[in-house]
């Protein structure tokens, strides 16, 4: 046998020497109010513990930057600086808000960011029982207008072109979260793995041996919870989930989603959920949002005009309990 067959043979028998088997480890972590759930295949556990680590500090990282709970967020900063005032902001900020710009855009305002005196008006609300006085809704509701918001990529600054404004990232910061930790799982060389925040799900490369990863949607039909599953195999994407399963409030007899609509400053009274798949997390939380709030109508026209993404709405008549 001539060297270089015997090169080529050795080559050939390297290649068939299966790589060291890949473990599935898992991780969670409460984080943006809600659990944070890691899910990732690694060849040891302290390379998937190391990663697992890196990614719940950015999580905690963008946490400081995006809440509107804590007083010295990056976010409240912006909000504190007061009109037409430009704001120096970070990469994220910055980066998160031109995001959230573009797609209220593109669903015509049913998703605003600057709907945070909206939503501190409907978290006493949840809390009384009472709906907020006609007075102060108004006052919240013409602070609301996604294009008194001003970017400048040059300078990297923000400007609030209205008083009194405030900014929610509720409706994207967890799924901007979690694309943001399966860049850092990828960074740390996992691919295989997924990112969890709630009902917002950013997904990687699948896990060995097969083609997607198994992710369960709640489709809220009348079936039991464990029967009311539909099945979905993804992967190198993202899905939410919104609706009023869990989340709402019932006043004078009438139940209000957790989901504030910007056109009422009310909580959605008509029963809808929708799940949402779109090429980044950041999307689909958003989108997720918003359907709800624009209709099945609407929501899937709007859609439509979005490249890769699809959705699936479930509604219910008012009078269902």
């Amino acid at each position: 046998m001539s060297s270089e067959s015997s090169i080529a043979l050795l080559f050939l028998l390297l290649c068939a020497i299966p790589s060291q088997a890949l473990e599935r480890f898992d991780f969670s972590a409460p984080l943006m109010a809600t659990t944070f759930r890691i899910s990732l295949h690694a060849e040891t556990q302290a390379k998937a513990e190391a990663a697992a680590d890196a990614a719940f500090k950015r999580i905690a990282d963008l946490n400081a930057v995006c809440s509107d709970y804590e007083p010295n967020s990056e976010l409240m900063q912006l909000c504190n600086t007061g009109p037409n005032k430009p704001f120096k902001a970070s990469d994220d900020l910055f980066s998160i808000i031109s995001r959230a710009l573009e797609l209220s855009r593109l669903t015509e305002g049913a998703f605003d960011i600057t709907c945070g005196n909206l939503s501190h008006l409907w978290r006493r609300t949840k809390r009384t029982r009472k709906l907020p006085p006609a007075d102060r809704l108004q006052q919240a509701l013409a602070a609301t207008d996604w294009h008194a918001v001003q970017l400048d990529g040059k300078a990297h600054t923000i400007t609030l072109l209205k008083p009194g404004m405030l900014l929610d990232l509720g409706g994207i910061a967890k799924g901007y979260a979690a694309d943001a930790a399966l860049r850092v799982l990828r960074e740390h060389g996992l691919t295989r793995a997924l990112v969890m925040a709630g009902g917002d799900i950013a997904i990687g490369d699948p896990p060995p041996g097969t083609e997607a990863w198994d992710i369960k949607l709640r489709q809220f039909t009348h079936a039991a919870p464990e029967e009311d599953l539909l099945t979905v195999r993804l992967h190198n994407c993202a899905v939410s989930t919104s609706g009023d399963l869990y989340q709402f409030t019932e006043i004078d007899g009438t139940r209000y989603s957790h989901i504030v609509t910007p056109l009422t400053g009310l909580g959605l009274t008509e029963r809808i959920a929708c799940s949402v798949i779109a090429p980044d997390c950041t999307t689909s939380d958003a989108l997720a949002t918003a359907m709800c709030v624009l209709g099945r109508k609407r929501g899937e026209e709007t859609a439509a005009k979005a490249i890769g993404v699809t959705t699936r709405f479930a509604q219910q008549e008012q009078t269902e309990k």
